[in-house]
């Protein structure tokens, strides 16, 4: 497997202005525990060009992999979806199909309906996600995917901060990640930042929440 990681200090820096990538702060994730990383995606899909930027990177790693759809787990990697297929079918004047997934209610499967199925049948198939933490919506589409049947070609992801490799994602061929942020994390009981007084950033995640909640 090649790894990369998004190197660039310029995109970086505009990823940290638009407040999509926020490092050593005091933070409270949705699983209530908190640590000093943030990937906010909703920060990053209004700005279209640097979403295309994103997803052409992803593209050119698969250039030769014979993609014929990408696939995404709903709702944010849809538009993930779009633009990982136009750049592909750019690129290599071919048609490739951009589908996505849809999580089941009940037991929190993921389902290929709409005729997404037959579309992705027999073929070579790109599954892309926004940030793999603990990677279980992938496994799911990709579960879904060799139910199909379809050809899984890799998995390509705006970060991965959950340390993820192919094998945790259901023995994927390739794994890429422009970029990898180390998500140390703790139960607030025992996080040492609530413990020196570091002031929590109430703005994103769980932050707010747990302040109020301190409150009361």
């Amino acid at each position: 497997m090649e790894h990369k990681g998004f190197k660039s200090s310029l995109a970086l820096d505009l990823l940290g202005s638009l407040n999509a990538v926020i490092l050593d702060q005091h933070l409270v994730y949705s699983s209530g525990r908190h640590g000093t990383s943030y990937i906010n995606k909703d920060a990053i899909y209004p700005h279209t060009d640097l979403t295309s930027e994103l997803c052409r990177q992803i593209a050119e790693h698969f250039l030769d992999s014979n993609v014929d759809c990408v696939i995404a787990p709903a709702l944010g990697g849809v538009i993930l979806s779009q633009w990982t297929a136009h750049h592909l079918s750019r690129l290599t004047k071919r048609t490739v199909l951009a589908l996505y997934a849809e999580k089941v209610e009940d037991g929190g499967a993921f389902v290929i309906k709409r005729g997404y199925d037959l579309l992705a049948r027999s073929k070579r198939v790109l599954v892309v996600e926004d940030v793999l933490t603990t990677g279980g919506s992938v496994r799911k589409v990709v579960e879904a995917l060799r139910q199909v049947p379809a050809e899984i070609v890799g998995v390509g992801a705006l970060c991965n901060r959950g340390q993820l490799t192919p094998q945790s994602l259901g023995g994927v061929p390739d794994l890429l990640s422009l970029f990898d942020l180390n998500l140390d994390s703790w139960d607030a009981s025992d996080c040492p930042l609530c413990k020196q007084g570091v002031p929590i950033n109430p703005n994103v995640g769980k932050g707010r929440e747990f302040l109020l909640s301190q409150a009361n």
